[in-house]
């Protein structure tokens, strides 16, 4: 099992019936309550609420690379300003990743956040320090404005 600690996700973890395990919940709140919470201006693996996003892109930190990980159609559709984009989809996906300064902050985000969840994991197992992800992709970003 691995526990997150997200100020955006609940740790409850169920059993195979779906019965709240009350020791894991415990233990899960006791690690929680280890976690600092990180504002929108520190370094770290997190989702971002839309509104933060755009706190983000309006005063960036140096370097902020900003990366769109949706098909080429969708891009085309409408896209965040100085946005990249990165086609989930395509095969060399996890190079092209992998080829980024690990080190840059980046901003990443999809259609509803699924494919940037995953890439937000992805980036994290390769060592990327400063990766904000989009909670709901550019349909929330949409909706919040």
């Amino acid at each position: 099992m691995r526990l997150l600690c997200s100020m955006n996700r609940s740790p409850v973890v169920f059993d195979r019936r779906g019965a709240l395990r009350l020791a894991l919940l415990g233990a899960g709140a006791a690690l929680l309550g280890s976690c600092s919470s990180e504002s929108a201006g520190e370094a770290g693996i997190r989702t971002v609420s839309p509104t933060e996003a755009a706190a983000v892109q309006a005063n960036p930190p140096d370097g902020l690379r900003v990366l769109d990980v949706r098909t080429p159609e969708e891009y085309a559709e409408g896209h965040l300003r100085d946005s990249a984009l990165l086609d989930f989809y395509e095969p060399d996906f996890a190079d092209r990743i992998a080829a980024l300064d690990r080190d840059a902050p980046y901003l990443i985000y999809c259609r509803s956040g699924n494919r940037s969840g995953q890439t937000r994991e992805l980036m994290e197992q390769l060592g990327f320090t400063d990766v904000r992800d989009v909670e709901g992709g550019i349909v929330a970003w949409q909706a919040a404005d």
